[in-house]
C-alpha cells in the first residue's frame, strides 16, 4: 500500500506525517486490497481540512473532513474511510 501525503498551506512535520500513516494503516485490517492512498492536508483560515482518495481494485473512494484541529480532522477522515471501505467490502463479497 502506497501512502502519499501532501500539504497545502501547512508544513508537514514528522509527527503529523506519522499520525496520518498510523491512522491510515489501520484501514488494512478491514480490506487488504488497498492499492494506494493520497492524503491532502490543507488550512484555510481557521478551518483544518483533511481529504483522501483511495484507489481500490475496481473502485475509487473519496472522503474529506473539516475540523478546527488538524488531528481531529485526520481522526474524522479515518473514521469515514473506515466505514466506506467496510461498505465496499460488503458490496463486493455479498454476491452469490
Amino acid at each position: 500500500m502506497q501512502i502519499s501525503i501532501t500539504g497545502h498551506h501547512v508544513e508537514l512535520t514528522d509527527a503529523l506525517r506519522g499520525y496520518v500513516e498510523s491512522k491510515i494503516s489501520r484501514l488494512e485490517r478491514h480490506f487488504d486490497r488497498v492499492m494506494d492512498i493520497h492524503v491532502i492536508l490543507s488550512v484555510e483560515k481557521l478551518r483544518q481540512k483533511a481529504e483522501a482518495n483511495i484507489h481500490l481494485s475496481g473502485n475509487d473512494i473519496h472522503a474529506e473532513a473539516t475540523e478546527e484541529d488538524m488531528y481531529a480532522a485526520i481522526d474524522a477522515l479515518a473514521d469515514k474511510l473506515d466505514r466506506q471501505i467496510v461498505k465496499h467490502k460488503e458490496k463486493t463479497s455479498d454476491h452469490r
